[in-house]
C-alpha cells in the first residue's frame, strides 16, 4: 500500500466572475521512502497540489472533489484540529523562499522549539537538544552559536538548511519541498539538493519536489510527474521521461534546457504563453502550442495512454512514437 494517494483531485477558486479549476483530475502515489518530481511551467498547479496535500488552500481555494489519502486517512476530509496534528509532525514543507519563512524578530532556537512544542510536550531543555541536533544533521557550521542568532544573522544557504532542519523535527515521513532553492545562487543550490538527497536516503524520507528545473529532477528523483494548466500530462520513471520524452509538452521543456541548445545560438521554447485558468481552451489545454495538434486535440480532453514505462495525455502518442521510430530507423541507414 502506498504510503500517499492522491485520487482524482481538484481544486476550485470562487473569483466574481465565477469558480475557475486551478487543478483537474490529479492522481498519483508515493512509496515510502521514495523521491518524485513534480515539473512545469509557473501556473502548472505544482505548489496548488502540494498545498492541497497539506490542506493549506486558503479561501477563495477550496479542494472540491477527489481524495488525498495518506495511511489511509482522506486528508481533504479531516477538521483544521486533526490536519495541525499531521502537518510537521507526519508531512513537511520546505517553503520557497528562505528570506520570507523565517520569523526575522525570533532567534533560530525559539522558532525550532516553538514547532516542537506545537506538537509533543517535553521541557524546553530536551526541545532545545533536538533543534541542536537537527542543526547538525543538515550540516550546519557551528550549530551551538547558530541555535541563538537571528535569520538576518545568517546566510541564505544557512537559512534554508535551518528550514529544512525545521521541517525535520519530528521525524516525519514525507518532506515536501517546494522550489526549496529558488532565491539561492547556483553553488548553493546544489549544496542544497544533495543535502536533500542525503537525508532522504538516511532518514528513509520520502520526497515530493515541486520545481521547473528538469536537471535537478533527473539528479534526484525516482519518478517524475509533468503537469500543464492543472492537469498532469505525463508521468513515469525519471530516467524514461528524461531521455524518451512522449508527451509534445515534456519534449518542449526538455528541448529548452540550456544544454539542448547550439553553443551560441539561440536557447529552444515553447512557443506562447500557458493559458490563464479563466481561459482553457477545450480538449487539450496545450494544443494552442502544439505544433503536432488536430482538431481532435482542440476538442476532446485527452485520456491517459501506457506508452512504455509512462502514463501519457495524449491523443497522437501512437502517431507520434511511429513517427519517431521511422526517423530513427532512417538515421541508422
Amino acid at each position: 500500500m502506498s504510503l500517499l494517494d492522491v485520487k482524482n483531485l481538484e481544486v476550485k477558486f470562487e473569483l466574481r466572475n465565477g469558480a475557475v479549476t486551478a487543478l483537474r483530475d490529479v492522481s498519483f502515489s508515493l512509496n515510502r521512502g521514495e523521491k518524485i518530481g513534480i515539473v512545469g511551467e509557473s501556473g502548472a498547479g505544482k505548489s496548488v497540489a502540494a498545498f492541497s496535500i497539506l490542506n493549506l488552500i486558503s479561501n477563495p481555494g477550496r479542494i472540491s472533489g477527489g481524495e488525498i489519502l495518506f495511511d489511509g486517512k482522506d486528508l481533504s476530509k479531516l477538521s483544521p484540529k486533526e490536519m495541525r496534528s499531521i502537518r510537521g509532525n507526519q508531512i513537511s514543507m520546505i517553503f520557497q523562499d528562505p528570506m520570507m519563512t523565517l520569523n526575522p524578530v525570533l532567534t533560530v532556537s525559539e522558532q525550532m522549539v516553538e514547532c516542537i512544542f506545537a506538537h509533543t510536550k517535553m521541557s524546553k531543555e530536551e526541545a532545545r537538544k533536538i533543534a541542536l541536533e537537527k542543526l547538525k544533521l543538515v550540516q550546519i557550521p557551528s550549530p551551538e552559536k547558530r541555535l541563538d542568532q537571528y535569520p538576518h544573522e545568517l546566510s541564505g544557504g544557512m537559512k534554508q538548511r535551518i528550514i529544512i532542519a525545521i521541517a525535520l523535527l519530528l521525524s516525519p515521513e514525507i518532506i515536501i519541498a517546494d522550489e526549496p532553492t529558488t532565491a539561492l545562487d547556483v553553488t548553493i543550490q546544489a549544496e542544497i539538493m544533495d543535502l536533500l538527497q542525503e537525508l532522504c536516503e538516511s532518514q528513509n524520507l520520502a520526497l515530493i519536489l515541486i520545481t521547473h528545473d528538469l536537471g535537478v529532477v533527473s539528479q534526484v528523483t525516482e519518478r517524475t510527474i509533468v503537469m500543464y494548466a492543472g492537469r498532469v500530462v505525463e508521468m513515469g520513471p525519471t530516467k524514461e521521461i528524461i531521455n524518451d520524452a512522449q508527451h509534445p509538452y515534456t519534449q518542449g521543456l526538455i528541448n529548452a534546457l540550456p544544454q539542448q541548445a547550439t553553443p551560441g545560438g539561440r536557447l529552444n521554447q515553447i512557443p506562447g504563453n500557458m493559458p490563464s485558468l479563466e481561459n482553457i481552451p477545450p480538449g487539450c489545454a496545450f494544443s494552442p502550442r502544439c505544433s503536432y495538434a488536430t482538431e481532435r486535440c482542440r476538442a476532446e480532453l485527452p485520456a491517459f495512454t501506457q506508452s512504455g514505462g509512462c502514463l501519457v495525455a495524449c491523443h497522437l502518442i501512437d502517431e507520434l512514437n511511429a513517427s519517431t521510430l521511422k526517423d530513427d530507423k532512417a538515421l541508422a541507414e
